[in-house]
């Protein structure tokens, strides 16, 4: 995002793009939302260009800040959207000095505990059974802020639904991305000339299946490959990765290690008064990024653990808002696997 006051002072202006990375990406992107996202959400792709000006693009995703598939929702914390708000990446692949420090996190107990609960429940949960010529299908509400005007605008409550490939690919087509009636294709990544691959920011059930149960070995994993952005507290960043990875088609027993995981990062912490963007309330987990004033939360379900959705906002006044100004939010309201790309879950095939 390019920033209008050209004469502000250099840390103000890295603060702008930092918090503009946690945001869904403006109507005018071509880039799709985080996170979520979380899911969030494959929701990180490039809408095709070409595609865009034949038609007005498609909102941008919410991360679902916390996860490709979802979310998201939001909670926002992608590579794409690095990218779209020109955070310099670098060193994406070697091994940061932080994954030690999550042994010896002592301030997030509390949140270890409700965390092992809700990972206790997601191991136990059954998944439908996903295969690779298939696609994850997801329905939510996102609601995002445009900071290009130097405030935190929000936006409004908007019906989101992807359908995710699954093919470990590298693949051009990704899916599709249906918002508030009109679909358009979820691309490959900036750069994958190629195309795309299964991985970190194309998480398919194959891939998830893959990754390290143990969540030791989990978390190294995730600090080794988590995209690494200049001025970025690694803590966090591997946070919202996590969150990214969160609902969707997750195998139960990757699902309840990437809790486990989480529980390990200094800083995490229950959150009793989270809710999600349609303002269900239920069970919180959160970090705070201290050096820029926002919090990410997770929501989940007081019930059965479920995930439910997530938001991020301020926690401090700064120049885009007041403290408690709402960032980004998602909530998770459909999950099913599908045949085909635009198929709903109800079609008879």
């Amino acid at each position: 995002m390019n920033d209008r006051t050209t004469g502000a002072f250099p840390e103000q202006n890295g603060d702008r793009e930092e918090i503009a990375r946690l945001l869904p990406a403006p109507a005018d992107w071509d880039l799709p939302r985080e996170q979520h996202l979380r899911h969030k959400d494959l929701l990180m792709h490039h809408i095709d260009r070409d595609q865009a000006t034949r038609t007005r693009p498609a909102g941008p995703p919410a991360r679902r800040l916390l996860r490709p598939a979802l979310l998201a929702p939001a909670t926002a914390l992608t590579l794409a959207c690095a990218l779209a708000a020109g955070i310099a990446l670098n060193g994406g692949g070697r091994e940061p000095s932080g994954t030690d420090s999550h042994r010896a996190a002592t301030d997030m107990r509390p949140a270890a505990a409700l965390l092992g609960r809700i990972s206790a429940a997601a191991g136990e949960r059954t998944t439908l059974p996903v295969r690779d010529d298939q696609f994850v299908y997801t329905r939510e509400k996102t609601r995002g802020a445009d900071l290009t005007s130097g405030k935190a605008v929000l936006g409004p409550l908007t019906d989101r639904e992807v359908w995710a490939a699954q093919e470990p690919g590298p693949l051009h087509k990704l899916g599709l991305m249906r918002e508030n009636g009109e679909t358009l294709p979820i691309n490959a990544q900036l750069g994958d000339t190629d195309g795309t691959p299964a991985g970190i920011s194309r998480p398919t059930y194959r891939w998830l299946s893959s990754l390290p149960t143990d969540p030791d070995k989990l978390l190294a994993y995730l600090y080794a490959k988590t995209p690494q952005a200049q001025g970025r507290e690694r803590d966090q960043a591997v946070f919202e990765q996590i969150g990214s990875l969160l609902g969707g088609m997750t195998p139960p027993r990757t699902a309840a290690a990437l809790y486990r995981a989480a529980a390990k990062i200094p800083g995490v912490t229950p959150a009793p008064q989270a809710h999600d963007a349609i303002g269900r309330r239920g069970l919180g987990i959160a970090r705070d990024d201290t050096r820029y004033g926002v919090r990410t939360e997770w929501v989940f379900d007081e019930k059965d653990f479920s995930f439910l959705g997530s938001r991020s906002y301020l926690t401090k006044d700064t120049s885009y808002g007041k403290a408690g100004t709402l960032l980004s939010s998602a909530a998770e309201l459909e999950l099913a696997v599908v045949d085909k790309a635009g198929q709903q879950p109800t079609d008879r095939t």
